[in-house]
């Protein structure tokens, strides 16, 4: 399938979920999290979901890195230059929504994108080899592309994968893993 009939099939199916299932299927993804080879590294990115499109909810993973005593780290986007700025997470951190119903930082410590070793990406879709489909607006890919190859980019679906996507790029970056409730696909 190609990527927009995919962002339309996924927005339709996360539209069915109920509030229970989301917290229920969260709550399977953060424990399916715990089984990852990636609890040795220091700084975690993870998204703050908009729950006006029924995102996974991070509360879950949040407490998880929290009790491991890891860094946490969460952007704020400019939707002009389509650029993530990185911030720590502290006890201090204002989250404010953008206009676009996104939990971010007000402000608060700036993290470059050379520290962070593992990031939780959202998406709409995802297919057997580490394709991802978000909502076309190119924030996550930019974000990707200024990693370190060694990152560790897992993504949270409450969904199956696709067989394929058809029409991707050769800039996209595949996905490491990609976490849903019943499971983890390593790629």
């Amino acid at each position: 399938m190609l990527k927009k009939a995919l962002r339309t099939k996924y927005k339709a199916l996360r539209k069915e979920l109920s509030e229970i299932e989301i917290e229920e299927q969260s709550l399977a993804i953060a424990n399916e999290i715990l089984k990852l080879p990636i609890w040795d590294k220091t700084y975690f990115h993870v998204f703050l979901p908009i729950e006006e499109q029924k995102e996974v909810n991070t509360e879950f993973i949040l407490h998880l890195l929290s009790g491991k005593d890891k860094e946490i780290v969460i952007s704020k986007s400019d939707f002009e230059t389509r650029n993530m700025t990185h911030f720590l997470l502290t006890d201090n951190t204002r989250i404010q929504k953008n206009e676009y119903n996104i939990p971010e930082p007000v402000d608060g410590i700036e993290v470059p994108v050379t520290k962070i070793q593992v990031i939780f990406v959202p998406l709409l879709a995802f297919d057997k080899k580490g394709n991802r489909v978000g909502y076309g607006k190119g924030f996550y890919d930019k974000f990707l592309s200024q990693c370190k190859p060694e990152t560790i980019k897992i993504g949270l679906s409450f969904f199956e994968p696709e067989e394929m996507i058809e029409d991707v790029f050769e800039s996209d970056i595949l996905l490491d893993y990609v976490v849903y409730p019943n499971g983890v696909y390593e790629f």
